[in-house]
């Protein structure tokens, strides 16, 4: 049995929100911390890069940081790494903040920018000139790349040998600006020959005439992540660097460089970055998918940004919920995205109101109800959540349903409303179809049916029973709306599994959105952005940003599981007829 560890924290948590397993991670952490190796202590960061909006990925990053510093009673950072000034804007670190806020975290006075060290940076740098351990190099990058060399080994530059005081001079002169971009470079004097590529002398620093969004032109060159990373770790005495595997590849240089400038130590650990199915999160195709106008935005609600999903109506407790849900591992995977989808439809389930919508109406009218009545009828707000109370939903004579509640010829198995059959209407009574209208091309338009006056309120008296119930809305009394159907932005579940000569983008989903014209209960009218319903037996939907007082915008956020469309694509041809 685990020992309790007085360092650990035990901040309270929602009931809703799902107590996180256990990780390797935690492990060392409690080994540390069980040593003394840090003096007890669990320092975290967040470091993006504010080249581009975060994305789900990144959420799992987020919570693990935060979540540990919170669990063990310790701080976390956020820190832009910002050393590229060409695709960095103050845009995307104002995008970040509200994510990260978003997601339920608070960094306090502790926001940092790796520009904030490009002087110690800079002087680290000097110092490994004077040690003999770094160099001015006059190679291109298509040089440097082709010296580099294959498994067989590398070819050291012709500048490599260069004195301590040429290199400095030459260093110092990059810095005040004498040299145009990319024709000089600082790179470490590591070894050539190394297995491990990235201690191929790596570059350090590179000349960029360009404009950066905090330090404004003071700066030529610009440091490389690999030089800037660990050591920006370092100075903000990170206890544990927490990266995705892809950077374990790269401990070895940052080992190196702390070592070789004898500072502070931050212990690394990778672990396993997100992998969704039918989804992208390479942010270079993010970029693409905004630039290529393939997407609305980076917060289109397609986009697997957290931006995207914050605007398709995603709660910060789903999200926190499935980073815990997926755990921490080791070794990459690909995670199934409907288990991302649970997640918002478990904690949405809880929390969202419920109201009646018709997406597809089909038009009814009751033949014995009286015409001009109207009355209101209660409805359940939640059924979750009794404290939600009830809202009176207006009934009338004229009403819209879902066109696939209706089938003239319907199939074994299919319970709701038919020619002569009866269903409950919900809240209100029992009807039952007489007579179908059809247009000239014999499409279904209107459905007249009448109603049993003593079953208001769902029951008959007489005990007969109904196998379905069907949602509507009033016609005189409906909202019209814009509702955005959503689907998955790739038809394929692996975007990257094309036919020779294609990329990735030939996967993208030509019917990932459809916009439809939709009627809602008059509940819902002035709702503001962000706010969440279910709409019975439909889904999730979120009101929209684009909402005007005149014209509300739904989004889909997730469907409902539709029992009959389960049967129905399940059944063959034959057993359809």
């Amino acid at each position: 049995m685990d020992t309790p560890n007085p360092k650990r924290a035990n901040p309270d948590k929602p009931a809703n929100e799902a107590a996180p397993a256990r990780h390797f991670i935690q492990d060392i952490i409690d080994e540390d911390n069980r040593t003394g190796k840090f003096g007890g202590c669990v320092q975290t960061r967040f470091p993006p890069e504010p080249n581009g909006y975060l994305h789900i990925g990144h959420a799992k990053s987020i919570c693990l940081n935060f979540g540990l510093a919170q669990e063990y009673g310790g701080k976390c950072n956020l820190r832009y790494d910002d050393t590229n000034p060409t695709k960095e804007e103050q845009e995307y670190v104002d995008a970040i903040q509200r994510d990260v806020r978003w997601l339920g975290f608070d960094w306090g006075d502790r926001e940092f920018y790796a520009s904030d060290y490009f002087d110690q940076l800079y002087q680290w740098a000097e110092a490994l000139i004077e040690k003999g351990k770094a160099y001015v190099c006059d190679l291109s990058a298509d040089e440097v790349a082709a010296y580099r060399g294959g498994v067989q080994g590398g070819r050291e530059s012709p500048y490599r040998n260069r004195s301590v005081a040429e290199n400095l001079d030459l260093f110092r002169r990059m810095k005040a600006g004498e040299f145009p971009d990319g024709s000089r470079t600082l790179r470490a004097k590591i070894d050539m020959n190394s297995p491990n590529f990235n201690l191929r002398d790596p570059v350090m620093y590179r000349i960029m005439h360009a404009h950066h969004h905090r330090t404004g032109d003071k700066w030529s060159i610009y440091p490389m992540y690999d030089w800037a990373h660990g050591q920006s770790d370092s100075v903000e005495r990170v206890t544990h660097s927490i990266c995705t595997l892809e950077f374990e590849i790269h401990r070895p240089l940052y080992d190196w460089f702390i070592r070789e400038l004898g500072i502070y130590a931050p212990q690394q650990i990778e672990f396993a970055r997100l992998n969704l199915t039918y989804t992208v999160l390479s942010k270079r195709r993010l970029i693409e998918l905004v630039q290529g106008k393939y997407v609305r935005g980076w917060d289109d609600p397609r986009m697997p940004t957290i931006a995207g999903i914050r605007r398709r109506g995603y709660t910060p407790e789903a999200v926190r919920n499935f980073c815990r849900d997926i755990g921490v591992a080791k070794f990459n995977s690909v995670i199934e995205i409907q288990r991302l989808e649970n997640a918002v439809r478990e904690d949405l389930n809880r929390r969202a109101p419920r109201v009646m919508g018709v997406l597809r109406p089909l038009r009814i009218v009751i033949d014995n109800y009286p015409d001009g009545q109207t009355e209101n009828l209660e409805a359940i707000n939640n059924p979750e959540d009794p404290a939600a109370g009830t809202r009176q939903v207006p009934f009338g004579r004229v009403l819209y349903i879902e066109r696939d509640d209706f089938r003239e010829d319907p199939p074994r198995q299919f319970f709701r409303l038919a020619p002569g059959r009866e269903v409950r209407l919900r809240y209100a009574y029992f009807i039952r179809c007489e007579r179908v209208v059809k247009d000239a091309q014999g499409e279904v338009v209107e459905l007249h049916c009448t109603y049993d006056p003593a079953t208001r309120g769902g029951n008959a008296p007489d005990g007969r029973k109904v196998k379905a119930t069907i949602h509507w809305v009033a016609a005189a009394h409906a909202l019209p709306v814009e509702a955005r159907l959503y689907d998955y932005l790739f038809a394929k579940a692996d975007p990257d599994e094309v036919e020779e000569g294609q990329d990735w983008r030939s996967n993208l989903n030509p019917k990932s959105l459809e916009v439809i014209e939709a009627f809602v209960e008059p509940s819902v009218k002035g709702a503001a952005p962000g706010t969440r319903y279910q709409f019975e037996r439909l889904g999730y939907f979120c009101v929209d940003p684009d909402s005007t007082a005149d014209r509300p915008v739904f989004n889909r956020t997730v469907g409902l599981v539709d029992t009959w469309a389960k049967i129905e694509k399940g059944q063959s041809p034959q057993k359809k007829k």
